[in-house]
């Protein structure tokens, strides 16, 4: 296996995770209302969010965070979505969502 191979794998292996963690987290009415496929382009989307928005540019508060804006990555998905024939989705389910993959995402930093 190539180097890009075994990366593509890892991300895709990261993902099936992060998309598990995002399901166990979620409320059992948005469990049923968003398919896997769904919960995956949403990952995806935010995952762009954070590689466009130049946030990562940002500079850290004293305490190392950067504030990043959710009703922001809300409103860049509903946009994305309603863009790429998607659908139209509630502002707090995705929230929901977005802070789902913000607190598997904070596991790993935590290991730092």
């Amino acid at each position: 296996m190539s180097n890009i191979d075994n990366e593509i794998l890892l991300n895709a292996e990261d993902d099936a995770a992060a998309i598990e963690f995002i399901q166990n987290q979620l409320p059992q009415d948005l469990k049923d209302k968003f398919s896997e496929d769904e919960l995956y382009y949403f990952l995806d989307v935010i995952y762009d969010y954070y590689a466009t928005s130049g946030i990562f540019d940002s500079t850290p508060d004293q305490d190392g965070y950067i504030d990043i804006d959710l009703d922001e990555i809300v409103k860049f998905i509903q946009k994305k979505a309603k863009k790429e024939g998607m659908g139209e989705y509630e502002h707090d389910d995705l929230l929901l969502i977005i802070q789902a993959e913000m607190d598997y995402s904070e596991q790993f930093e935590d290991e730092e």
